[in-house]
């Protein structure tokens, strides 16, 4: 039997306990360092009455919200997308089965829960039809002829990394849907997928805009060159913060991002709250008629929906002027609508939500006889079959979706949008965090998230009794009141546009005082 070597157990152990108290001197020490900055500095009252442990309410705090996503919440009760929206997503991303067993953990009794009324005789599959194609600016020198039902809403190259805007392009292309540029300009990335895009002109109007930040023909002409930009969208505002330009960080603003929108390298990127030339009602006529006379394709406006009345004013205008001078879309944006960084009191509180905008513009433009020749696109936190099913019932003509496709790239909710931290390389230029996101694999996800969408909300077409999607009316589905009784969407809004009119008449009928 070996003899054991002492000498090497007795160094081997000295070596630990001097390696222990040396530990544990740095330890004391940190403790001594930050107990001092804490007791001396003035800025925090809980770390100065609480030196060192006072730190670990702020750390809580901190990581509050991600326990709370994955072990405390219930399915259905966080924000801004709770865990079954979320896992919705997921699994149709992935293309995995994603029915449910046992029962429903959806609470149908609170007032605003959407029901749709199937018929006794739903629509056999043999009976159904493909989504039927809508054509957008029939005017036009280039009109847009689709089929795509869900599309991606703007997020723009900067906002977004490399890797995300690829995966996107290529997975709008396999998946039959346009993509949204957001106000950061046309990127090769963009091109690179192959898909129809729809380029946003923001208040700065970066990618179009000349030295002085005016918009710029020329600019105009070069990108409408590119045979895949198909329509042109003037962004007036946008569903997380109506009256704020967008903003970028300078961390985000490379030399590349700085090219594509013709701005400095690494400052603070911020539109301005308006578009500077667009004044007025006529104005912003103008404005779209320029862009569709220079470019030959179909152009529209994006707006959040707060002060309405103006709209009346809009369409009026327009049937003043000749229908050749409509918008040839609308995309609704609401109160409900996400972005990367904007101030709480714009995003918690400005605007009106997508329930109550998207019923009253469809209404406004039947109204002033318009709806047939102005599309309406809906936008803001539509990212599941029945919330899509929904807005096409109330009158909508196309959904797009931004955080949806998000999560499809495999977002995880970490709120850190504004921070170039993203743990999936989503919105970060950090290139050891853009690894995680493969391009080639994400793209399959964007693509099976759109086919599955548009598949689930046929689903719930065919249980209605219609062939498509597009064929779903108001009469289609039913919102639960405050008594716990539903009402047929038909109705709900007819009454509330009755009211509407009423007050407008008696608003008329009184006199000004000057």
């Amino acid at each position: 039997m070996p003899i054991p070597d002492t000498g090497f157990m007795l160094r081997s152990l000295e070596f630990l306990a001097t390696f222990f108290i040396i530990f544990v001197g740095l330890v004391f020490l940190t403790i001594v360092v930050i107990y001092i900055l804490d007791v001396t500095q003035t800025k925090q009252a809980i770390r100065r009455n609480y030196p060192v442990i006072g730190h670990f309410r702020y750390f809580f705090e901190e990581m509050g919200k991600f326990f709370r996503q994955y072990f405390f919440a219930m399915d259905r009760e966080e924000m801004p997308f709770n865990r079954a929206e979320r896992s919705w997503v997921y699994r149709a991303a992935k293309d995995l089965d994603n029915t449910t067993a046992f029962g429903s953990t959806r609470n149908l009794s609170p007032p605003g829960t959407v029901l749709f009324v199937n018929c006794p005789f739903p629509t056999l599959g043999t009976d159904a039809a493909p989504v039927g194609e809508v054509t957008i600016g029939p005017l036009c020198d280039q009109p847009y002829v689709t089929r795509s039902l869900f599309n991606i809403s703007g997020m723009s190259f900067g906002a977004l990394s490399r890797p995300a805007v690829l995966a996107l392009s290529k997975g709008a292309a396999k998946g039959g849907c346009w993509m949204n540029t957001g106000e950061g300009g046309l990127s090769s990335y963009h091109l690179e997928g192959g898909a129809d895009l729809v380029f946003q002109i923001g208040t700065a109007k970066y990618g179009v805009r000349d030295a002085l930040g005016n918009l710029s023909d020329d600019k105009l002409r070069e990108v409408a060159a590119h045979e895949q930009v198909r329509m042109f969208e003037l962004k007036l505002s946008q569903g997380a913060k109506p009256g704020k330009g967008g903003m970028l960080p300078g961390g985000k603003v490379t030399e590349e991002i700085a090219r594509i929108r013709g701005i400095p390298v690494g400052e603070d990127s911020i539109s301005p709250n308006r578009h500077p030339d667009i004044n007025s009602i006529g104005d912003l006529l103008d404005m779209i008629e320029r862009i569709r006379n220079v470019t030959g394709k179909p152009t529209g406006f994006k707006a959040v929906i707060g002060a309405y009345g103006w709209l009346d004013e809009l369409f009026t205008e327009i049937n003043a002027r000749g229908a050749q001078s409509a918008p040839d879309f609308i995309t609704v944006d609401s109160a409900d609508g996400g972005t990367g960084a904007a101030p709480m009191s714009l995003m918690d509180y400005m605007g009106l939500p997508i329930q109550e905008s998207l019923p009253l513009v469809v209404d406004k433009l039947n109204e002033h006889g318009l709806k047939e020749r102005v599309k309406v696109i809906a936008s803001g936190k539509l990212i599941t079959p029945a919330e899509v099913a929904w807005a096409l019932c109330v009158g909508a003509d196309f959904i797009t979706s931004a955080r949806g496709f998000m999560f499809s790239l495999g977002c995880i909710q970490a709120l850190s949008c504004n921070k170039n931290t993203c743990p999936t390389g989503i919105t970060t230029h950090n290139p050891r965090l853009q690894k995680g996101l493969v391009p080639k694999v994400k793209a399959e996800r964007v693509a099976n998230y759109v086919r599955n969408m548009v598949y689930e909300v046929g689903v719930i077409a065919h249980s209605c009794g219609v062939r498509e999607p597009r064929e779903l009316r108001r009469f289609h589905a039913r919102i639960v009141t405050e008594n716990g009784q539903s009402v047929s969407l038909a109705d709900l809004y007819a009454a509330h546009a009755a009211r509407s009119r009423e007050n407008h008449r008696k608003r008329a009928a009184v006199p000004i005082n000057r």
